[in-house]
């Protein structure tokens, strides 16, 4: 997807235009979209400005639900089959207690399904609690955290001893979103802060520790 493609998806997103934001992927010569590019470089990044906007004087409700009927339009196109059947690790997915966004959970939720994993979504203001006990239902080899507020960072925090506590002596804690990718994996206290859902895969699959 070339840079003014990215522009164009972008302006859609923020507009909340669904239909333009779509046909502009569709539109696409061949089948050479890099769902990779088009997430990270037009969703994430029109999801940023929206996020930046919002912490100033211009919070509208109305407009941060257009832009997110809209993303989860383009990211439905990008990943129309994302339920099959489920080849790897089950996933454990919130937005923590407080944090009432989970536009940026859903991207995370559909893509990490669309690449095979079992992903059990918590929902958004989840109790640290609630989501250790279904990490220890679920089986979970993989917790992911989704944060756009920095009020949540303590509750991250507890969530890898709460973890250790319930016998999940294994668990991968990642976390991401707006807010908590600004910090290290050591301040959050979790096994890694992804850039993006790509990032986060990209770590699952390959960990530091087992590059050459």
């Amino acid at each position: 997807m070339n840079d003014q493609s990215l522009k164009r998806l972008i302006n859609a997103l923020l507009e909340g235009d669904q239909a333009r934001a779509i046909a502009e992927v569709v539109s696409l010569p061949n089948t050479s979209i890099d769902k990779e590019q088009t997430v990270i470089g037009g969703i994430e990044t029109a999801m940023g400005r929206l996020d930046a906007k919002c912490t100033v004087e211009q919070f509208n409700l109305l407009e941060i639900m257009l832009v997110g009927r809209a993303v989860m339009g383009v990211i439905k196109t990008l990943y129309p089959h994302s339920s099959p059947s489920a080849t790897r690790e089950t996933v454990v997915l919130a937005s923590l207690e407080g944090d009432v966004h989970d536009l940026g959970k859903n991207v995370v939720k559909t893509i990490m399904t669309a690449k095979g994993y079992q992903v059990i979504d918590c929902g958004k203001d989840c109790p640290v609690e609630k989501l250790v006990d279904a990490a220890v239902r679920e089986k979970a080899a993989i917790i992911c955290i989704s944060g756009l507020i920095t009020n949540v960072v303590p509750l991250v925090r507890q969530v890898i001893p709460m973890a250790r506590t319930r016998g999940l002596t294994k668990v991968k804690v990642l976390a991401g979103g707006a807010a908590l990718k600004q910090a290290s994996a050591d301040a959050l206290n979790v096994d890694y802060v992804a850039d993006s859902v790509f990032d986060g895969i990209h770590y699952l699959e390959c960990p530091p520790e087992e590059l050459p």
